[in-house]
């Protein structure tokens, strides 16, 4: 009974954390107007599934860090009910965190739960330099990291100019013929044997300055379209970076379990992820989207090539990075340098991240206390 509650409670978590987190990596999508709240929900979750699967051979580093071990004895590790303790304390903090609307973090969670589970049963016994090498010093470092590179890709992007107008001013590359040449073919440049060549030549301008230029004899990208592009991309990348480090660190509390094929643990995490998502996502997006920063598109797609970037890196390390502290990090540090970002609801978000290792730490110790 208590590995059917173990395995419902880890369940349970990857719900939560799919309400919470499911929508993070297409904020930016939805936030800028590029897609709207039904498609960017679709895309975010078919990528954070694929993610998932494919922790099950890029983040193995992660599921083993997860499991408690050489944070707590490996004895206490390996029992289910410390695991419940954990799933438990973990689920309530990140569900009681969406439905106030605030993006927290599932691994600062997890982190909290593993502290305090492991404290309320061998007290001093808890590894204390573990828990902070291994996993607050990526937490703390990754929003700093994301924030100032944020920031910094943001500043390029508005020293360069890039065009923010609306799209029938935006700037396009065209590849064609502005004229024809008549060029003579034979050596004794025989005139009546002269030939039309139309050499090919590339511009940057206008969409104005492109249709003057080159007039139809032109094939063109037009600025705007290559950078929605490239944003649906990117917000993809973020998803299944989601995935693929989120996954392991929920699938970790199945691995006490004797017996059990850990890739069914994947997949029951990846739906649970899913459903919880497409069910309990919207306020957390409203906070992502609209309230934390008025997300332009340039602004959108730099933090989401930040924030995709530092995640698979940082999983594929094995490095407990939180995917909510990166991406919330990034979006801001791209609009603080345009003046976009509203500082009162990044302070309340970062309110939420300071609160999370506590009541984490409580709710999972006194679940392991009654248990």
């Amino acid at each position: 009974m208590l590995i059917v509650l173990l395995f419902l409670a880890t369940v349970f978590v990857a719900y939560a954390n799919g309400a919470n987190d499911n929508f993070k990596g297409v904020a930016t999508l939805y936030g800028s107007q590029t897609m709207g709240y039904n498609g960017a929900l679709a895309w975010a979750t078919v990528a954070t599934f694929f993610g998932s699967v494919a922790s099950i051979f890029l983040a193995a580093t992660l599921l083993s860090r997860f499991g408690g071990k050489g944070l707590v004895p490996d004895v206490l590790a390996a029992t289910p009910e410390f695991m419940m303790a954990v799933a438990l304390g973990t689920g309530v903090t990140v569900l009681l965190a969406t439905v106030l609307g605030f993006p927290i973090s599932t691994t600062h969670a997890i982190t909290g739960a593993l502290a305090g589970a492991g404290f309320s049963a061998v007290g001093m016994g808890l590894n204390i330099g573990t828990l902070s090498s291994v996993f607050f010093l990526p937490l703390i470092a990754s929003p700093v990291i994301a924030m100032g590179m944020g920031s910094l890709s943001s500043w390029f992007v508005k020293r360069g100019n890039t065009s923010e107008k609306a799209e029938v001013d935006d700037r396009c590359l065209c590849v064609g013929n502005p004229s024809f040449k008549l060029v003579p073919v034979s050596a004794q440049y025989d005139v009546s044997k002269a030939s039309l060549v139309s050499p090919l030549e590339v511009r940057i301008g206008t969409v104005c300055e492109c249709e003057k230029e080159f007039g139809a004899q032109k094939v063109s990208v037009k600025e705007y379209s290559l950078r929605d592009t490239l944003h649906f991309i990117s917000s993809g990348l973020v998803s299944f970076a989601r995935g693929l480090n989120d996954t392991p660190k929920i699938v970790a509390f199945l691995l006490v379990i004797e017996a059990f094929d850990v890739k069914y643990g994947m997949l029951a995490v990846a739906l649970g992820m899913a459903i919880g998502g497409i069910l309990q996502s919207r306020k957390i997006a409203e906070v992502m989207s609209n309230k934390l920063c008025d997300i332009d598109k340039n602004t959108g797609l730099t933090a989401n090539l930040i924030t995709s970037f530092l995640v698979i890196f940082a999983s594929r390390l094995g490095m407990p990075v939180s995917t909510t502290h990166v991406s919330v990090s990034s979006i801001y540090g791209a609009g603080a340098v345009k003046g976009q970002a509203h500082h009162s609801i990044f302070g309340g978000i970062f309110a939420s991240w300071v609160i999370t290792l506590p009541v984490a730490a409580v709710t999972a110790g006194l679940v392991y206390f009654f248990i």
